[in-house]
C-alpha cells in the first residue's frame, strides 16, 4: 500500500513538473474556451435564437449553458495532451521504464489517468474563475457539486486518450488523431447548443450526439453546476470510462502492447 501510493505520488508531481513548465500549455488551455464564451457565443445565440429553458434551471442565458461544455473541452484536449506526452515518453523510452516499476500495470496507468485528471481540475478552476469575474456566474453550491463531476468526466476523457496512445506508435500520427477525435466529438455533442435544437435540425444528427460519451459527461457537469445529478449521464459517463481503461490496459498489455511492436 505505502509503495502503490509512493508511486502515486510519483507521477502527480513529475506531471505537475511538467505542467508548471509547459506555461504555455495553461494559457492555450484558457484560451480555447475563452474566445468561444466572449466572442463566438453572442454569435451562436443570435443565429441560433435560443431561449434555453432546460429542466435543470428556470432560465440561464446562453453564456452559462455553454460553461461546462467548456469546462468539457478543457478536459477532452488535456487528457487528449497528457496521452501525447505518453507517446513522446514511449519514443524516448521513458515509458517502459515507468511500466517495468514494481507496481501493477492497471495501478501505473491510473495513477497517470488521476495526475492528469488533476491538472484538468487546475484548469477548469481557473477558466470558472475567470468566467465569474466577467459575470457568468453559476449557483455558489454548483460549483462544490460539480468538482466530483469534473473529476470522473476528466477520468473518462483521459482513459479516451490512454486508450488511443496505446494503439498510436508515432508522435506525428496522434497529433493528427487528435484532431479527428476532439473536434467531431466536441461538435457533435451538447456542448453548444441543447439536443432538442440539433434533433430539429437532423434527428440522425441529434442521435449521434446522443449516443456521444463527451454529450453524457457535458451534461453531468452541466446538472453538477445548478446542484443536481444526472443519473442517465452518470451511468453512461462511468460506462465509457471503464470501457476505455480496460482498452487502453489491454493495450499496454506486454503480451499485445508495447512490446510486441516493431517500431
Amino acid at each position: 500500500m505505502r509503495s502503490a501510493l509512493i508511486a502515486l505520488l510519483a507521477i502527480l508531481h513529475r506531471e505537475a513538473l511538467r505542467f508548471v513548465g509547459q506555461r504555455g500549455r495553461l494559457v492555450a488551455a484558457l484560451v480555447r474556451p475563452l474566445v468561444w464564451l466572449f466572442v463566438f457565443a453572442s454569435g451562436f445565440r443570435a443565429a441560433l435564437g435560443l431561449s434555453i429553458t432546460p429542466p435543470y434551471a428556470t432560465y440561464i442565458t446562453y453564456e452559462t449553458y455553454i460553461v461546462p461544455g467548456l469546462c468539457g473541452i478543457i478536459l477532452l484536449f488535456n487528457g487528449m495532451q497528457s496521452s501525447l506526452s505518453l507517446v513522446y515518453d514511449r519514443e524516448m523510452g521513458s515509458m517502459r521504464l515507468l511500466l517495468t516499476a514494481p507496481q501493477p500495470r492497471w495501478w501505473l496507468l491510473l495513477c497517470k489517468l488521476i495526475a492528469g485528471m488533476v491538472v484538468s481540475l487546475l484548469q477548469c478552476a481557473a477558466f470558472l474563475m475567470i468566467a465569474a469575474l466577467w459575470g457568468v456566474r453559476m449557483p455558489w453550491h454548483g460549483y462544490l457539486a460539480a468538482l466530483p463531476a469534473l473529476a470522473l468526466a476528466g477520468l473518462m476523457l483521459g482513459a479516451l486518450g490512454l486508450m488511443l496512445s496505446s494503439f498510436i506508435k508515432q508522435l506525428e500520427n496522434f497529433a493528427g488523431v487528435m484532431n479527428f477525435v476532439i473536434f467531431p466529438m466536441f461538435f457533435l455533442s451538447s456542448a453548444l447548443y441543447p439536443l432538442w435544437k440539433m434533433a430539429e435540425s437532423s434527428p440522425r444528427l441529434a442521435m449521434l450526439c446522443a449516443l456521444n460519451p463527451f454529450t453524457q459527461a457535458v451534461e453531468l457537469i452541466r446538472f453538477a453546476l445548478y446542484g443536481q445529478l444526472n443519473l442517465p449521464a452518470l451511468g453512461w459517463t462511468c460506462l465509457a470510462l471503464l470501457i476505455f481503461s480496460t482498452a487502453a490496459l489491454w493495450g499496454y498489455d506486454p503480451a499485445r502492447g508495447l512490446q510486441n511492436r516493431k517500431t
